[in-house]
């Protein structure tokens, strides 16, 4: 909540790079609707590649991995689950779709935040209850060496902090202390700064941003996921946590590069959501090219999921009948069975 008290003293001074990703974003926002009611049934399989990557990408950040052959029954089906890893997969799955589903009828309040970690964490005694003991993040160097990289609040005062964390939040919606986008990044910082829970914190702390961009008018983590942005760009997400994370305690420190990596990475979202509208829109015969152009693009091995990854808006039956017309041509070769097999380009026939 020490962001948050930072903009309830004083007017704060919007720095240029923020306000430029602002202007970009209310810009990008604008056009939101215009895309959203192209291509419905195009933008399902938008929506669907968003979910999944959403719920793999957010778990894979903390850890959490489950067997690529797998992750699509996980994501969208109703099968029953083999571990935990694939039990917390689902459970973020379902929180995703309650957010989807359901944004405008969901409040950012202390119950909500429990919510989405009993769901996140599934089955574990601690779901959904805030830590029992004080919590330091610990960051360990290859050669066994580790340091204390962050004192989190204490457990006996989190649910204090996370009350006034929340009352801040509210009171800086309804007296505009900043803009809306700005709030979002604060909150979320506070949030990661306070470490309410054990466990399962980077998790709730997106599914938080999720709803807060609902709540302020961004809608692109509905087609493009936020969490696989957040992987992609994890060591530029752990550098400006903490940078932006000393001096928290006493009130003394810079929110800006955290607040404006998050800015970065919803404007970056919107610019593969609008390059993937194009992409849906494309001519016949463009999806082939789109697959071929993606295995040529692939600098070693790869996986037939992530080169569905790659290739938005095709479908698993259009990818693997691409894929099989390129190997009868004897430009790739399979060097396994199943959806999890390796695949590799011979030669430099591609």
């Amino acid at each position: 909540m020490m962001t948050l008290r930072q903009f309830s003293a004083e007017p704060s001074t919007i720095p240029t790079i923020a306000s430029w990703y602002m202007a970009d974003l209310s810009k990008a926002q604008g056009k939101q609707e215009l895309f959203t009611h192209q291509s419905p049934q195009k933008l399902k399989m938008l929506r669907e590649h968003a979910l999944i990557e959403s719920a793999v990408s957010s778990n894979r950040i903390e850890g959490v991995n489950i067997d690529q052959s797998r992750i699509r029954t996980v994501v969208l089906e109703k099968t029953l689950l083999k571990d935990r890893d694939e039990e917390e997969v689902r459970g973020y799955r379902d929180a995703l779709r309650i957010i989807h589903e359901q944004a405008g009828e969901i409040p950012v309040s202390e119950v909500t935040i429990l919510k989405f970690h009993e769901l996140s964490r599934g089955q574990i005694w601690d779901a959904g209850k805030y830590k029992e003991k004080n919590i330091d993040i610990i960051q360990k160097y290859p050669d066994g060496r580790q340091r204390v990289r962050f004192e989190t609040v204490p457990a006996d005062q989190t649910a204090q902090a996370m009350s006034e964390m929340i009352e801040l939040w509210s009171r800086g919606l309804r007296e505009r202390w900043v803009h809306p986008f700005v709030l979002l990044a604060a909150l979320n910082l506070d949030f990661l700064c306070i470490h309410p829970f054990r466990d399962g914190n980077g998790r709730v702390s997106r599914l938080l941003l999720l709803l807060t961009c609902y709540h302020s008018g961004i809608e692109v983590g509905r087609y493009i996921s936020l969490e696989r942005l957040t992987e992609q760009n994890k060591e530029r997400y752990y550098e400006t946590l903490e940078q932006s994370s000393q001096g928290w305690h006493e009130g003394k420190h810079d929110p800006w590069p955290y607040i404006n990596y998050l800015l970065s990475i919803l404007k970056f979202a919107y610019r593969e959501f609008e390059d993937r509208v194009a992409q849906l829109k494309s001519p016949r015969g463009a999806k082939t090219e789109q697959v071929e152009a993606a295995v040529k693009a692939f600098t070693g091995t790869f996986t037939l999921y992530e080169l569905e990854r790659t290739c938005m808006g095709v479908s698993r039956d259009m990818v693997r009948k691409v894929l099989r017309n390129l190997q009868k041509a004897g430009l790739v070769e399979c060097l396994g069975r199943g959806p999890g097999a390796i695949w590799q380009k011979k030669g430099n026939t591609l």
